[in-house]
């Protein structure tokens, strides 16, 4: 057992490794330095709201989704057909956005689950 000891000594040690001494500079990571100037990602940036875009809800259907909320939390809001207690905050957001579109307001339509 003492063979094999020292044998893993032996082994990690080097010979005739000496330690250099640092020339007080870093070594580079791999990156290179910026020369100060950024470049371009290729894309414009713009600055504020996109130019043509629109409001996905309208503010009818955003007073909906505030009302079903408030029902949800004093614990008032149930649901269509069951009439049971909605119990998570997605179901409740759901019930107002289907109110919302029972009403006509601006409301993207639902995705379709396959």
């Amino acid at each position: 057992m003492a063979a094999t000891k020292k044998s893993r000594k032996k082994s990690s040690r080097r010979k005739g490794s000496t330690r250099k001494k640092s020339s007080g500079r870093k070594k580079s990571s791999g990156r290179k330095k910026s020369s100060g100037r950024k470049k371009s990602s290729g894309r414009k940036k713009s600055s504020g709201r996109k130019k043509g875009s629109k409001r996905k809800y309208g503010p009818k259907s955003g007073k909906k989704v505030k009302r079903a909320m408030h029902e949800y939390k004093r614990g008032e809001l149930k649901s269509g057909r069951s009439g049971r207690k909605v119990k998570s905050r997605k179901q409740a957001i759901a019930i107002g956005l289907s109110e919302a579109r029972a009403e006509g307001d601006k409301v993207p339509s639902r995705k379709k689950s396959s």
